[in-house]
Formats: structure tokens, sequence, C-alpha cells
């Protein structure tokens, strides 16, 4: 599959179930290496990657749940849980301000540069998935339940959570992509 084939085919797949098309090692392999190979400004590797699975998978949602004392829906909030796992995006901010005092002058733009790492990392392993065949959508519940995975998993203070992605088996398509007028977005200037 080419970069625009998997990109196409990469959707906001909310009907998720917990039945993979491939292994769990296999995905777990996957979500790896793609962590590995995505660029970042300074080859700073501030990313960092948990994956919610089985039992932390429906800890993870019901804290989400939880966190929000009832004011998200619990339906809403159980179609994430249906997932077979979730990835939950970071960026260690030791290493960012390890960068930001090696090099002061551009101190600002390093918090910056590890979003958008963590962003290239989110689509690359959202097209990644999708390209075996496994559904996934976006979520930001942060920072109100940041508190709450970093006790879950037992991460350390200084990773700061970006993202949740539900993944799993498909278990409805979405809607056709409604065809935009990409000329309101991008200029071609000679």
């Amino acid at each position: 599959m080419s970069i625009l084939e998997g990109l196409r085919a990469r959707r906001t797949v909310y009907q998720l179930n917990k039945e993979l098309p491939i292994p769990a090692a296999e995905v777990r392999q996957l979500i790896e290496e793609t962590t590995e190979l995505v660029p970042d400004a300074f080859n700073m590797k501030s990313a960092r990657v948990v994956v919610a699975f089985g039992e932390k998978q429906d800890a993870l949602w019901d804290d989400v749940y939880e966190a929000f004392g009832g004011k998200v829906a619990r339906e809403k909030i159980d179609g994430f849980r249906a997932a077979a796992g979730t990835v939950l995006y970071f960026y260690d901010e030791t290493v960012v301000s390890a960068l930001q005092e090696k090099f002061p002058l551009y101190a600002a733009n390093f918090p910056v540069w590890a979003n958008q790492a963590n962003g290239m990392l989110q689509l690359a392993v959202w097209t990644a998935l999708r390209e075996k065949g496994i559904g996934a959508n976006l979520q930001h519940y942060n920072p109100v339940i940041d508190e709450r995975v970093k006790a879950l998993f037992g991460v350390p203070a200084s990773w700061k959570l970006i993202a949740q992605m539900p993944f799993g088996g498909i278990a409805a398509q979405p809607e056709p992509k409604e065809k935009e007028d990409i000329a309101q977005r991008v200029r071609w200037e000679a």
C-alpha cells in the first residue's frame, strides 16, 4: 500500500470491537517499529507510548468515565471501552527541558516540536493499524484524566498525555467522507 492509499484508508472508526484481524504481538511490533521510525526535531525522541490492552483497556475507560463524574455519556465511553486496546500518546517533558537548556535559542520551540512529532506518530500508527485492517479513532480526554492515567499505568510525572487512540476490529465502517474544496486550504503559486 502506498502512503496515499494508506491515508485514504485511514478513517475515524467508532464502531470497534475486541476482535483483531492480526495477533496482538503483531500489533505490538507494528506500534514499536512505527514509534522508532517517526522523525522528530533534533532527534529528541520525546514521544512515549503506552498501550492499554485486556483488563487495562477496560480499566482505562472506566477511569475516564469516573473522571468526568457522569458528564460524558456512558454509552460514548463504552464505545471506546469496546475496542481491543488504546494507544496512549505522551511526550517526556524532561527530554524537552534538557534540550531547552542545551539550545536556549530554540527553547520556546521544543514543546511545539515535541507536539508536532507526536502528531506525526499518531498519524503513522493510525495509518499502519488501518493497513492491517484495524480501525481506530483519536480522543482527547486529557488533561482531565491525566492523573488517573499516570496512576493506572505507573508512568513518570514528566510524561505529558497528548491523546488516546482506541483501536480494534471494525464492527461497522464509517460513512463516506465528504469531498472538500481543497483550494480553500492549499494554494499553489509560481
